[in-house]
């Protein structure tokens, strides 16, 4: 599956626009991970951990995205973004999304 930022794929034709297509996921940090957390927000930096349960909830997103477009028929999407929003305090959602098509290499691809 080709997921891509851009509106167009170099090297491939749109055979078919079969619209837009999604993955959520909602991940919330445990009471120790939030303990933690809080903690190292008093001395200030980085908050590993909630740095890395929002790349696990994007990588999470994606998986899902690229699921359901291949339940679409797609083998390619365009134009994917990511939007987050905190449900509570302790949620957050991470949605990524865009347009799931059906492409096929042109001649000027390549391998």
């Amino acid at each position: 599956m080709l997921v891509v930022t851009t509106e167009h794929i170099p090297g491939y034709e749109v055979k078919e626009v079969l619209g837009q297509v999604f993955g959520v996921v909602v991940r919330s940090r445990g009471i120790g991970g939030n303990l933690a957390a809080g903690l190292r927000s008093i001395v200030g930096g980085e908050i590993k951990e909630y740095t890395e349960m929002l790349e696990d909830a994007r990588k999470s997103a994606i998986d899902r995205l690229v699921k359901n477009a291949h339940a679409m028929g797609a083998n390619a999407i365009v134009m994917m973004r990511f939007d987050s929003s905190e449900i509570g305090q302790t949620m957050s959602e991470i949605v990524a999304y865009g347009t799931a098509m059906v492409v096929h290499p042109n001649g000027d691809a390549v391998s």
